[in-house]
């Protein structure tokens, strides 16, 4: 069984850049109303989505949480 991790997005500070979805798009995807990144399966509340990720997708996340230029994805292990 693989490791799982939490993914945070803190959806709205985003400024809707699609890096994190150029960079993982098994993870990621544009919601095409509010033109933001949405993390997929995530839960939302205020704000703030609240996902998991397993080891397959994490090295391709942790790319776009250093390279989020606004720095609001965040992994921790679960």
């Amino acid at each position: 069984m693989s490791k799982k991790y939490k993914i945070t997005h803190q959806k709205k500070d985003c400024i809707g850049c699609g890096l994190c979805v150029e960079l993982c798009p098994e993870s990621w995807s544009i919601d095409e109303k509010t033109n933001l990144a949405t993390l997929k399966g995530a839960k939302e509340v205020a704000g703030v989505e609240v996902g998991e990720i397993d080891e397959k997708n994490l090295a391709d996340n942790l790319k776009a949480e250093e390279e989020c230029p606004v720095s609001i994805i965040k992994i921790e292990k679960k």
